[in-house]
């Protein structure tokens, strides 16, 4: 097969736990990564060089779907190429992994295309040196997280529709964990306990610094958590109907889309359709 055509999906973070700075600069957290059907959509097809279309305003070097096809090349001394083509749906900045998940998805397509047959291990280690959120995409199911993100146990929970909305503000992870005024407080008792509160320890201080969130925090109601480090916004709902009725109602500053919670990654599923 010289061409693949697959999605990169979305993930919430019911809660995020931060559980202290490491010597590396990274913070250890504990988190549940809630993968969604919805998100971007690549396209590839098999070429003597590489070639990446359809991200405007991201230099093409700094773009991670780049960064990751010419470090699968350098990590293979491979020869082939491919032109990819994305199709951006997620927003820049929003703490759904839109990046990370592309450039996962780019390293699995590439890696049957190119018939490297590296193993799912074997991409996670590449991809770590890409971003802490690669692994969850590269795996493919929710799971509970710990370490950086990287140490993942999968785990299914029942199903769930979400409204995820976001407004004109791009959230620097960077920026967030490098902050003074960043605090944590620790470990619910048990998981069951974590995902019902929806703690995200990042979630005050977003709102304190970015007035837009905030804003839109009080509108979706005491149910609504940031994911991530921001700025999008998940409201867990009875059903998708639910979920886009109150996405309507929201000023026309903020963007919305629907989705619902799934165990295991739709670019999975599309592989497991053509393997």
């Amino acid at each position: 097969m010289a061409t693949l055509t697959l999605s990169a999906p979305a993930k919430l973070n019911l809660f995020l736990h931060i559980l202290g700075k490491r010597s590396d600069g990274y913070h250890d957290l504990q988190t549940y990564f809630q993968l969604l059907d919805y998100g971007d959509q690549l396209s590839f097809s098999l070429s003597d060089s590489l070639s990446l279309s359809g991200c405007p305003g991201v230099a093409t070097e700094e773009n991670l779907v780049w960064r990751a096809a010419r470090a699968l090349q350098k990590h293979s001394n491979g020869k082939l190429g491919a032109e990819i083509h994305v199709e951006k749906k997620l927003p820049m900045g929003g703490g759904i992994g839109g990046g990370s998940s592309d450039a996962a998805t780019t390293l699995l397509a590439l890696n049957h295309l190119w018939q490297l047959r590296l193993t799912t291990d074997e991409l996670c280690q590449l991809g770590l040196r890409l971003g802490a959120d690669l692994p969850i995409f590269i795996h493919g199911h929710s799971s509970l997280a710990h370490g950086i993100g990287e140490q993942l146990k999968p785990m299914s929970l029942p199903p769930k529709a979400f409204l995820v909305a976001w407004g004109p503000d791009q959230v620097s992870t960077a920026h967030i964990f490098q902050h003074p005024d960043l605090t944590h407080q620790g470990l619910a008792r048990t998981i069951a306990a974590a995902i019902e509160q929806g703690h995200n320890d990042c979630q005050a201080l977003v709102a304190r610094l970015y007035p837009n969130i905030a804003k839109l925090l009080s509108l979706l109601g005491p149910k609504a958590r940031l994911t991530g480090t921001g700025g999008c916004v998940f409201l867990p709902c009875s059903n998708l109907q639910q979920a886009e009725d109150i996405g309507r109602q929201l000023p026309s500053l903020y963007k919305f889309f629907v989705a619902n919670g799934t165990d295991r990654s739709i670019c999975h599923q599309q592989f497991a359709g053509f393997l």
